[in-house]
Protein backbone atom coordinates (compact mmCIF):
# COMPACT_ATOMS: atom_id res chain seq x y z
CA UNK A 1 0.00 0.00 0.00
CA UNK A 2 1.22 3.37 -1.42
CA UNK A 3 2.00 5.89 2.00
CA UNK A 4 1.08 9.00 0.82
CA UNK A 5 3.83 11.67 0.47
CA UNK A 6 5.32 13.01 3.62
CA UNK A 7 5.04 16.91 3.83
CA UNK A 8 4.43 17.23 7.24
CA UNK A 9 6.01 15.56 8.92
CA UNK A 10 4.89 18.22 7.40
CA UNK A 11 0.79 -8.68 15.27
CA UNK A 12 3.72 -10.33 14.35
CA UNK A 13 2.54 -13.75 15.43
CA UNK A 14 -0.22 -13.64 13.61
CA UNK A 15 1.29 -12.83 10.28
CA UNK A 16 4.08 -15.64 10.70
CA UNK A 17 0.85 -17.81 10.25
CA UNK A 18 -0.48 -16.08 7.32
CA UNK A 19 2.26 -15.15 5.50
CA UNK A 20 4.01 -17.99 2.84
CA UNK A 21 7.29 -17.60 1.16
CA UNK A 22 6.81 -15.72 -2.06
CA UNK A 23 6.72 -17.88 -5.23
CA UNK A 24 9.86 -17.76 -6.79
CA UNK A 25 10.19 -17.12 -10.98
CA UNK A 26 12.24 -14.89 -13.01
CA UNK A 27 14.58 -13.25 -10.42
CA UNK A 28 17.30 -10.98 -11.51
CA UNK A 29 20.48 -10.60 -9.42
CA UNK A 30 22.35 -7.33 -10.15
CA UNK A 31 25.92 -7.44 -10.63
CA UNK A 32 29.59 -5.98 -11.66
CA UNK A 33 28.15 -4.79 -14.79
CA UNK A 34 25.90 -2.28 -12.60
CA UNK A 35 28.58 -1.79 -10.26
CA UNK A 36 30.57 -0.39 -12.68
CA UNK A 37 27.69 1.18 -15.20
CA UNK A 38 27.25 3.37 -11.68
CA UNK A 39 30.58 4.73 -11.09
CA UNK A 40 30.62 6.03 -14.48
CA UNK A 41 27.34 7.86 -14.28
CA UNK A 42 28.50 8.86 -11.10
CA UNK A 43 31.93 10.33 -12.44
CA UNK A 44 30.05 11.93 -15.45
CA UNK A 45 27.25 13.38 -13.38
CA UNK A 46 30.49 14.70 -11.09
CA UNK A 47 31.72 16.72 -14.23
CA UNK A 48 28.18 17.82 -15.37
CA UNK A 49 27.07 19.43 -12.23
CA UNK A 50 23.85 20.62 -11.71
CA UNK A 51 22.47 24.43 -13.06
CA UNK A 52 19.77 25.68 -11.54
CA UNK A 53 17.39 28.05 -12.54
CA UNK A 54 13.34 28.38 -12.74
CA UNK A 55 11.09 25.53 -11.57
CA UNK A 56 8.13 25.00 -14.07
CA UNK A 57 5.00 25.32 -12.15
CA UNK A 58 6.10 26.79 -9.44
CA UNK A 59 6.15 30.43 -9.99
CA UNK A 60 3.40 31.12 -6.99
CA UNK A 61 4.49 29.04 -5.13
CA UNK A 62 6.95 31.10 -2.04
CA UNK A 63 10.55 30.99 -0.81
CA UNK A 64 13.21 30.48 -3.33
CA UNK A 65 12.84 26.94 -5.15
CA UNK A 66 15.03 26.51 -7.63
CA UNK A 67 15.49 23.54 -10.31
CA UNK A 68 17.30 21.77 -12.36
CA UNK A 69 18.08 17.99 -14.10
CA UNK A 70 20.43 15.45 -13.47
CA UNK A 71 21.16 12.60 -15.87
CA UNK A 72 20.97 9.19 -14.89
CA UNK A 73 21.34 5.78 -17.12
CA UNK A 74 18.35 3.96 -17.72
CA UNK A 75 20.21 0.49 -17.01
CA UNK A 76 23.00 0.95 -15.16
CA UNK A 77 24.46 -2.47 -16.62
CA UNK A 78 24.48 -0.48 -20.26
CA UNK A 79 25.57 3.28 -18.61
CA UNK A 80 26.46 4.67 -22.11
CA UNK A 81 22.99 3.89 -23.38
CA UNK A 82 19.70 5.85 -22.99
CA UNK A 83 19.18 8.10 -20.06
CA UNK A 84 16.67 9.90 -18.05
CA UNK A 85 16.92 12.93 -16.44
CA UNK A 86 15.61 13.44 -13.04
CA UNK A 87 14.45 17.04 -12.02
CA UNK A 88 16.30 18.30 -8.92
CA UNK A 89 14.55 21.19 -6.68
CA UNK A 90 17.04 23.07 -4.79
CA UNK A 91 15.75 26.02 -1.44
CA UNK A 92 19.58 27.22 -0.92
CA UNK A 93 20.68 27.41 2.90
CA UNK A 94 19.87 31.01 4.21
CA UNK A 95 22.65 31.00 7.04
CA UNK A 96 20.10 32.56 9.47
CA UNK A 97 19.59 31.16 12.74
CA UNK A 98 16.18 31.60 13.66
CA UNK A 99 17.39 32.06 17.56
CA UNK A 100 19.96 34.59 16.99
CA UNK A 101 19.29 37.27 13.92
CA UNK A 102 22.93 38.46 14.44
CA UNK A 103 24.73 35.14 13.69
CA UNK A 104 25.51 34.08 9.90
CA UNK A 105 24.88 29.94 10.11
CA UNK A 106 27.76 28.15 8.07
CA UNK A 107 26.71 25.79 5.13
CA UNK A 108 26.77 22.22 5.80
CA UNK A 109 26.20 21.37 2.50
CA UNK A 110 23.33 19.49 0.77
CA UNK A 111 20.24 17.41 2.58
CA UNK A 112 18.28 15.29 -0.14
CA UNK A 113 14.68 14.76 0.88
CA UNK A 114 12.34 12.28 -0.41
CA UNK A 115 9.05 12.05 0.71
CA UNK A 116 8.39 8.21 0.21
CA UNK A 117 6.04 6.07 -2.23
CA UNK A 118 6.89 4.95 -4.64
CA UNK A 119 6.18 6.83 -6.70
CA UNK A 120 5.61 10.00 -4.93
CA UNK A 121 7.87 13.72 -5.82
CA UNK A 122 10.24 15.46 -3.95
CA UNK A 123 10.07 18.43 -6.06
CA UNK A 124 8.57 20.84 -3.41
CA UNK A 125 9.80 18.64 -0.50
CA UNK A 126 12.33 21.45 0.28
CA UNK A 127 9.81 24.18 1.05
CA UNK A 128 9.22 22.45 4.31
CA UNK A 129 12.06 25.06 5.02
CA UNK A 130 9.76 27.76 5.35
CA UNK A 131 8.15 26.25 8.61
CA UNK A 132 9.25 27.29 11.69
CA UNK A 133 10.60 23.46 13.21
CA UNK A 134 12.66 24.03 9.60
CA UNK A 135 14.55 26.51 10.12
CA UNK A 136 17.42 25.63 11.71
CA UNK A 137 18.35 22.66 9.41
CA UNK A 138 17.55 25.05 6.37
CA UNK A 139 19.83 27.51 7.82
CA UNK A 140 22.71 25.04 7.63
CA UNK A 141 21.76 23.34 4.44
CA UNK A 142 20.55 23.16 1.21
CA UNK A 143 17.46 21.83 0.57
CA UNK A 144 17.37 19.25 -2.32
CA UNK A 145 14.34 17.50 -3.90
CA UNK A 146 13.82 15.73 -6.70
CA UNK A 147 10.93 13.43 -8.79
CA UNK A 148 12.51 10.13 -8.83
CA UNK A 149 12.62 7.96 -12.58
CA UNK A 150 8.98 7.61 -13.52
CA UNK A 151 7.46 10.12 -10.77
CA UNK A 152 6.69 13.02 -13.33
CA UNK A 153 8.67 15.17 -14.70
CA UNK A 154 11.36 12.52 -14.45
CA UNK A 155 10.61 10.55 -18.07
CA UNK A 156 7.05 9.77 -16.52
CA UNK A 157 6.19 6.24 -16.10
CA UNK A 158 2.47 5.60 -17.34
CA UNK A 159 -0.07 2.34 -16.76
CA UNK A 160 -3.31 3.56 -18.71
CA UNK A 161 -5.17 6.33 -20.02
CA UNK A 162 -5.27 8.82 -16.90
CA UNK A 163 -8.95 9.87 -17.78
CA UNK A 164 -9.57 6.36 -16.66
CA UNK A 165 -8.19 6.12 -13.36
CA UNK A 166 -10.28 7.36 -11.45
CA UNK A 167 -13.29 4.46 -11.00
CA UNK A 168 -16.17 5.81 -8.89
CA UNK A 169 -18.29 5.33 -7.55
CA UNK A 170 -17.41 2.08 -6.78
CA UNK A 171 -17.41 -1.11 -3.82
CA UNK A 172 -15.60 -1.86 -1.31
CA UNK A 173 -16.13 -5.44 0.11
CA UNK A 174 -14.47 -5.87 3.23
CA UNK A 175 -15.29 -9.98 2.49
CA UNK A 176 -15.83 -9.89 -1.37
CA UNK A 177 -17.69 -12.37 -3.19
CA UNK A 178 -16.13 -14.79 -5.37
CA UNK A 179 -17.47 -13.20 -8.44
CA UNK A 180 -15.88 -10.04 -7.17
CA UNK A 181 -12.72 -11.54 -6.69
CA UNK A 182 -12.92 -12.81 -10.34
CA UNK A 183 -13.64 -9.27 -11.52
CA UNK A 184 -10.95 -7.79 -9.65
CA UNK A 185 -8.13 -10.34 -10.81
CA UNK A 186 -9.27 -9.42 -14.80
CA UNK A 187 -8.66 -5.49 -13.88
CA UNK A 188 -4.74 -6.65 -12.00
CA UNK A 189 -4.08 -8.97 -15.25
CA UNK A 190 -5.18 -5.82 -17.81
CA UNK A 191 -3.15 -3.34 -15.67
CA UNK A 192 -0.12 -5.46 -15.50
CA UNK A 193 -0.60 -5.71 -19.51
CA UNK A 194 -1.21 -1.93 -19.63
CA UNK A 195 2.27 -1.07 -18.08
CA UNK A 196 3.93 -3.50 -19.81
CA UNK A 197 2.84 -1.80 -23.53
CA UNK A 198 3.26 1.63 -22.28
CA UNK A 199 6.90 1.46 -21.11
CA UNK A 200 7.76 -1.72 -23.48
CA UNK A 201 11.67 -2.61 -22.00
CA UNK A 202 11.70 0.05 -20.02
CA UNK A 203 9.78 -1.62 -17.91
CA UNK A 204 12.25 -3.63 -15.91
CA UNK A 205 14.69 -0.89 -14.86
CA UNK A 206 11.84 0.85 -12.15
CA UNK A 207 13.37 -0.90 -9.42
CA UNK A 208 14.46 0.54 -5.16
CA UNK A 209 17.99 -0.80 -6.12
CA UNK A 210 18.17 2.07 -9.53
CA UNK A 211 16.62 4.41 -6.62
CA UNK A 212 19.50 4.15 -4.43
CA UNK A 213 22.02 4.15 -7.61
CA UNK A 214 20.03 7.12 -9.06
CA UNK A 215 20.54 9.15 -5.68
CA UNK A 216 23.95 8.63 -5.93
CA UNK A 217 24.27 10.27 -8.99
CA UNK A 218 22.50 13.04 -7.59
CA UNK A 219 25.14 13.08 -4.36
CA UNK A 220 27.49 13.47 -7.26
CA UNK A 221 26.12 16.28 -9.46
CA UNK A 222 25.37 18.57 -6.40
CA UNK A 223 28.97 18.16 -5.98
CA UNK A 224 28.65 16.93 -2.36
CA UNK A 225 31.29 13.67 -1.64
CA UNK A 226 29.30 12.54 0.83
CA UNK A 227 25.66 12.20 0.90
CA UNK A 228 23.44 13.67 3.83
CA UNK A 229 19.89 12.17 3.60
CA UNK A 230 16.48 12.28 5.12
CA UNK A 231 13.97 9.81 3.64
CA UNK A 232 10.40 9.01 5.00
CA UNK A 233 8.41 5.96 4.30
CA UNK A 234 9.52 4.01 1.16
CA UNK A 235 12.09 6.68 1.33
CA UNK A 236 13.99 4.66 4.09
CA UNK A 237 14.16 1.33 2.21
CA UNK A 238 15.93 2.85 -0.62
CA UNK A 239 18.06 4.91 1.43
CA UNK A 240 19.09 1.46 3.24
CA UNK A 241 19.93 0.08 0.06
CA UNK A 242 22.26 3.21 -0.50
CA UNK A 243 23.80 2.66 3.15
CA UNK A 244 24.42 -0.87 2.02
CA UNK A 245 25.68 -0.04 -0.91
CA UNK A 246 28.00 2.99 -0.84
CA UNK A 247 28.34 2.94 3.00
CA UNK A 248 31.87 5.10 2.37
CA UNK A 249 29.46 7.68 0.51
CA UNK A 250 27.52 8.46 3.57
CA UNK A 251 27.40 11.43 5.75
CA UNK A 252 24.75 11.61 7.84
CA UNK A 253 21.24 9.87 6.85
CA UNK A 254 17.73 10.01 8.81
CA UNK A 255 14.97 7.16 8.30
CA UNK A 256 12.01 8.55 8.96
CA UNK A 257 8.96 5.41 9.62
CA UNK A 258 11.09 2.97 8.66
CA UNK A 259 10.04 0.36 6.31
CA UNK A 260 11.30 -3.36 7.36
CA UNK A 261 14.11 -4.13 5.20
CA UNK A 262 14.20 -7.70 5.65
CA UNK A 263 14.40 -9.05 2.31
CA UNK A 264 11.62 -11.67 2.92
CA UNK A 265 9.36 -8.75 3.69
CA UNK A 266 9.95 -7.04 0.18
CA UNK A 267 7.37 -6.99 -0.19
CA UNK A 268 4.42 -9.16 0.01
CA UNK A 269 4.30 -9.72 3.35
CA UNK A 270 4.97 -6.01 4.39
CA UNK A 271 2.00 -5.35 2.47
CA UNK A 272 -0.42 -8.14 5.18
CA UNK A 273 2.20 -6.63 7.74
CA UNK A 274 0.21 -3.24 7.03
CA UNK A 275 -3.05 -3.93 6.61
CA UNK A 276 -2.92 -5.98 10.89
CA UNK A 277 -1.38 -2.83 11.40
CA UNK A 278 -3.60 -0.35 9.92
CA UNK A 279 -6.95 -2.10 11.78
CA UNK A 280 -5.25 -1.32 15.15
CA UNK A 281 -5.12 2.10 14.10
CA UNK A 282 -8.82 2.23 12.75
CA UNK A 283 -9.63 1.39 16.34
CA UNK A 284 -7.71 3.84 17.49
CA UNK A 285 -9.67 6.43 15.63
CA UNK A 286 -13.18 5.11 16.38
CA UNK A 287 -11.99 5.46 20.23
CA UNK A 288 -11.38 8.93 19.86
CA UNK A 289 -14.23 9.52 17.93
CA UNK A 290 -16.38 7.69 20.81
CA UNK A 291 -14.57 10.16 23.73
CA UNK A 292 -16.08 13.19 21.53
CA UNK A 293 -19.69 11.81 20.53
CA UNK A 294 -21.01 14.67 22.46
CA UNK A 295 -19.53 16.59 18.82
CA UNK A 296 -19.95 14.41 16.32
CA UNK A 297 -22.80 12.02 17.59
CA UNK A 298 -21.43 8.53 15.92
CA UNK A 299 -21.52 6.77 19.29
CA UNK A 300 -19.88 6.75 22.36
CA UNK A 301 -18.15 3.86 21.90
CA UNK A 302 -15.46 2.29 19.32
CA UNK A 303 -18.29 -0.51 18.05
CA UNK A 304 -21.26 2.30 17.94
CA UNK A 305 -18.88 4.47 15.85
CA UNK A 306 -18.13 1.63 13.45
CA UNK A 307 -21.69 0.77 12.83
CA UNK A 308 -22.02 4.26 12.13
CA UNK A 309 -19.33 3.88 9.58
CA UNK A 310 -21.30 0.72 8.58
CA UNK A 311 -24.43 2.08 7.80
CA UNK A 312 -23.04 4.98 5.83
CA UNK A 313 -20.98 2.08 3.58
CA UNK A 314 -24.46 0.58 3.09
CA UNK A 315 -26.35 4.09 1.93
CA UNK A 316 -23.44 4.63 -0.27
CA UNK A 317 -23.46 1.64 -2.15
CA UNK A 318 -27.19 2.06 -2.70
CA UNK A 319 -26.87 5.98 -3.24
CA UNK A 320 -23.23 7.36 -4.05
CA UNK A 321 -23.63 11.13 -2.63
CA UNK A 322 -22.93 13.60 -5.58
CA UNK A 323 -22.62 10.40 -7.90
CA UNK A 324 -19.17 10.24 -7.42
CA UNK A 325 -18.72 8.56 -3.89
CA UNK A 326 -19.16 5.27 -3.06
CA UNK A 327 -18.29 2.99 -0.27
CA UNK A 328 -14.61 2.44 -2.18
CA UNK A 329 -14.01 6.34 -2.19
CA UNK A 330 -15.16 6.43 1.89
CA UNK A 331 -13.20 3.79 2.47
CA UNK A 332 -10.05 5.57 0.83
CA UNK A 333 -11.14 8.70 2.74
CA UNK A 334 -10.65 7.58 6.01
CA UNK A 335 -7.95 5.22 5.57
CA UNK A 336 -5.78 8.41 4.86
CA UNK A 337 -7.15 9.19 8.78
CA UNK A 338 -4.90 6.29 9.40
CA UNK A 339 -1.90 8.00 8.24
CA UNK A 340 -2.71 11.39 9.82
CA UNK A 341 -4.30 12.13 12.98
CA UNK A 342 -4.92 15.74 11.71
CA UNK A 343 -7.33 14.25 9.56
CA UNK A 344 -9.56 12.75 12.16
CA UNK A 345 -11.78 16.00 12.75
CA UNK A 346 -12.42 16.38 9.11
CA UNK A 347 -13.32 12.78 8.24
CA UNK A 348 -15.40 12.51 11.70
CA UNK A 349 -17.52 15.63 10.88
CA UNK A 350 -17.73 14.68 7.24
CA UNK A 351 -19.82 10.97 8.43
CA UNK A 352 -21.58 12.77 11.18
CA UNK A 353 -23.07 15.42 8.25
CA UNK A 354 -23.19 12.74 5.93
CA UNK A 355 -25.31 10.30 8.35
CA UNK A 356 -27.67 13.54 9.09
CA UNK A 357 -28.46 14.47 5.64
CA UNK A 358 -25.55 17.01 4.86
CA UNK A 359 -23.36 14.80 2.00
CA UNK A 360 -21.41 17.70 0.93
CA UNK A 361 -18.28 17.88 3.41
CA UNK A 362 -17.79 13.96 2.35
CA UNK A 363 -18.17 14.84 -1.33
CA UNK A 364 -15.29 17.50 -1.15
CA UNK A 365 -13.29 14.85 1.40
CA UNK A 366 -13.85 11.57 -0.82
CA UNK A 367 -14.61 12.19 -4.44
CA UNK A 368 -11.90 12.26 -6.73
CA UNK A 369 -10.70 15.28 -8.15
CA UNK A 370 -10.66 14.81 -12.15
CA UNK A 371 -7.52 17.51 -12.22
CA UNK A 372 -5.72 15.29 -10.26
CA UNK A 373 -5.91 11.79 -11.94
CA UNK A 374 -2.75 12.43 -14.74
CA UNK A 375 -0.36 12.78 -11.24
CA UNK A 376 -2.12 9.97 -9.58
CA UNK A 377 -2.52 7.73 -12.27
CA UNK A 378 1.22 8.22 -12.38
CA UNK A 379 2.35 7.58 -9.04
CA UNK A 380 0.25 4.42 -9.40
CA UNK A 381 2.43 3.27 -12.14
CA UNK A 382 5.52 4.02 -10.55
CA UNK A 383 4.15 2.39 -7.14
CA UNK A 384 3.28 -1.27 -8.86
CA UNK A 385 6.49 -0.94 -11.13
CA UNK A 386 9.22 -0.65 -8.54
CA UNK A 387 7.32 -2.65 -5.82
CA UNK A 388 6.42 -5.50 -8.54
CA UNK A 389 10.61 -5.20 -9.77
CA UNK A 390 11.81 -5.35 -6.60
CA UNK A 391 10.90 -8.88 -5.51
CA UNK A 392 9.23 -12.17 -5.94
CA UNK A 393 5.53 -12.34 -5.62
CA UNK A 394 2.98 -15.19 -4.89
CA UNK A 395 2.04 -16.40 -8.34
CA UNK A 396 -0.78 -18.44 -7.78
CA UNK A 397 -4.00 -16.51 -6.66
CA UNK A 398 -4.78 -18.75 -4.06
CA UNK A 399 -1.97 -18.24 -2.09
CA UNK A 400 -2.77 -14.30 -2.29
CA UNK A 401 -7.04 -15.33 -1.68
CA UNK A 402 -5.87 -17.99 1.26
CA UNK A 403 -3.54 -15.44 3.08
CA UNK A 404 -5.88 -12.33 3.03
CA UNK A 405 -9.46 -14.50 3.43
CA UNK A 406 -8.00 -15.32 6.77
CA UNK A 407 -6.18 -11.72 7.77
CA UNK A 408 -9.66 -9.91 7.13
CA UNK A 409 -11.29 -11.91 9.77
CA UNK A 410 -9.60 -10.24 12.05
CA UNK A 411 -8.67 -7.02 10.17
CA UNK A 412 -11.08 -6.43 8.02
CA UNK A 413 -10.67 -2.29 7.77
CA UNK A 414 -8.22 -2.25 4.43
CA UNK A 415 -7.05 -5.93 3.44
CA UNK A 416 -8.80 -6.52 0.50
CA UNK A 417 -8.02 -3.25 -0.53
CA UNK A 418 -4.33 -3.72 -0.21
CA UNK A 419 -4.78 -6.96 -2.27
CA UNK A 420 -6.21 -5.35 -5.59
CA UNK A 421 -3.53 -2.27 -5.05
CA UNK A 422 -0.60 -5.17 -5.45
CA UNK A 423 -2.12 -7.97 -7.28
CA UNK A 424 -1.29 -6.65 -10.89
CA UNK A 425 2.16 -8.00 -9.16
CA UNK A 426 1.11 -11.80 -9.63
CA UNK A 427 0.59 -11.20 -13.29
CA UNK A 428 3.81 -8.80 -13.15
CA UNK A 429 5.40 -9.26 -17.00
CA UNK A 430 8.69 -8.14 -16.27
CA UNK A 431 11.50 -9.87 -14.35
CA UNK A 432 12.03 -9.84 -10.33
CA UNK A 433 15.17 -8.69 -8.63
CA UNK A 434 16.09 -10.93 -5.46
CA UNK A 435 15.93 -7.57 -2.73
CA UNK A 436 19.19 -7.20 -1.16
CA UNK A 437 20.50 -7.98 2.07
CA UNK A 438 20.39 -4.60 4.15
CA UNK A 439 23.32 -4.87 6.85
CA UNK A 440 26.43 -2.68 7.36
CA UNK A 441 28.95 -4.06 10.00
CA UNK A 442 30.55 -1.64 12.63
CA UNK A 443 32.68 0.96 11.45
CA UNK A 444 31.64 0.70 7.95
CA UNK A 445 28.87 3.12 8.06
CA UNK A 446 28.66 6.33 10.07
CA UNK A 447 25.85 6.99 12.73
CA UNK A 448 22.39 7.11 11.31
CA UNK A 449 19.50 8.36 13.01
CA UNK A 450 15.81 6.22 12.78
CA UNK A 451 12.51 8.06 13.53
CA UNK A 452 9.56 5.91 14.29
CA UNK A 453 5.93 6.42 15.86
CA UNK A 454 4.85 3.29 18.01
CA UNK A 455 1.84 3.04 16.53
CA UNK A 456 2.50 3.90 12.99
CA UNK A 457 0.35 1.75 10.26
CA UNK A 458 1.78 2.23 6.82
CA UNK A 459 4.83 1.62 8.41
CA UNK A 460 4.42 -0.88 11.44
CA UNK A 461 7.21 -0.27 14.41
CA UNK A 462 8.74 -3.96 13.77
CA UNK A 463 10.63 -2.44 10.84
CA UNK A 464 12.18 0.89 13.09
CA UNK A 465 13.37 -2.50 14.94
CA UNK A 466 14.49 -4.45 12.06
CA UNK A 467 16.47 -1.08 10.53
CA UNK A 468 18.10 -0.58 13.20
CA UNK A 469 19.47 -4.58 13.84
CA UNK A 470 20.42 -4.18 10.41
CA UNK A 471 22.33 -0.82 10.59
CA UNK A 472 25.64 -0.91 12.70
CA UNK A 473 25.68 2.42 15.11
CA UNK A 474 22.10 3.03 14.16
CA UNK A 475 20.04 4.98 16.71
CA UNK A 476 16.49 5.01 17.21
CA UNK A 477 13.87 7.49 18.56
CA UNK A 478 10.41 6.64 19.20
CA UNK A 479 7.65 8.42 19.64
CA UNK A 480 5.24 6.58 22.39
CA UNK A 481 1.17 6.02 21.67
CA UNK A 482 1.67 8.10 18.90
CA UNK A 483 0.15 6.67 14.98
CA UNK A 484 0.69 9.84 12.33
CA UNK A 485 2.94 8.66 9.50
CA UNK A 486 6.19 10.16 9.68
CA UNK A 487 7.44 12.15 12.76
CA UNK A 488 10.39 14.12 11.61
CA UNK A 489 9.90 18.25 11.95
CA UNK A 490 6.20 17.75 13.69
CA UNK A 491 4.73 19.06 16.48
CA UNK A 492 6.93 16.81 18.88
CA UNK A 493 9.59 19.13 20.07
CA UNK A 494 11.90 16.48 21.50
CA UNK A 495 11.59 14.26 18.28
CA UNK A 496 13.03 17.50 16.48
CA UNK A 497 14.91 18.11 19.19
CA UNK A 498 17.06 14.54 18.34
CA UNK A 499 16.69 15.60 14.45
CA UNK A 500 18.01 19.02 14.91
CA UNK A 501 21.07 17.46 17.26
CA UNK A 502 21.83 14.82 14.83
CA UNK A 503 21.92 16.62 11.72
CA UNK A 504 23.67 20.29 13.10
CA UNK A 505 26.11 17.87 15.36
CA UNK A 506 26.18 15.17 14.42
CA UNK A 507 24.83 13.83 17.61
CA UNK A 508 22.73 10.44 18.32
CA UNK A 509 21.23 8.54 21.51
CA UNK A 510 23.32 6.02 22.50
CA UNK A 511 20.97 3.70 21.36
CA UNK A 512 17.34 4.26 21.49
CA UNK A 513 15.42 7.23 23.38
CA UNK A 514 11.65 7.66 23.58
CA UNK A 515 9.22 10.96 23.52
CA UNK A 516 5.78 11.40 24.94
CA UNK A 517 3.51 11.08 22.24
CA UNK A 518 2.12 14.44 20.94
CA UNK A 519 -1.08 15.70 21.58
CA UNK A 520 -4.50 13.97 20.02
CA UNK A 521 -6.03 15.83 18.01
CA UNK A 522 -8.86 18.30 19.27
CA UNK A 523 -12.40 17.35 17.69
CA UNK A 524 -13.98 20.31 16.31
CA UNK A 525 -16.90 21.15 14.30
CA UNK A 526 -15.25 23.65 12.27
CA UNK A 527 -14.11 23.06 8.37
Amino acid sequence: MRAPALFTAAGSLLLTTLAVAPAGGSTVVPGAAELRGAAVAVARAADAGVTFGDCADAAELPGSLRCGTVSVPLDYAHPAGQQIRLTVSQVPATHKDPRNSKRRVPRQGALVLNPGGPGASGLYYPLIGLLPEWKRIGAAYDLVGYAPRGVSPSAPLSCQDPKRFFKGPAQAPAHPSESYKRERIAQARAYARGCAQRAGKALRFYTSLNNARDLDVVRAALGERQLTFMGSSYGTYFGALYATMFPAHVRRMVFDAAVDPDPGQIWYRNNLAQSAAFESRWTDFREWIARHDDVYGLGDTAEKVRRSYEKARARLAAEPAGGTVGPAQLQGSFLSAGYYDTYWPHRAKALSDYLKGRPKRLIEQAGPRQEDAAEAENANAVYTAVECNDAPWPKDWKVWDRDNTRLARVAPFVTWDNVWMNLPCAYWPAPRQRPLDVRTGPGELPPTLILAAERDAAAPYQGALELQRRLSGAALVTERDAGTHGIAGGPNQCVNGYLDAYLLEGRVPERRAACTGRAEPKATLAP
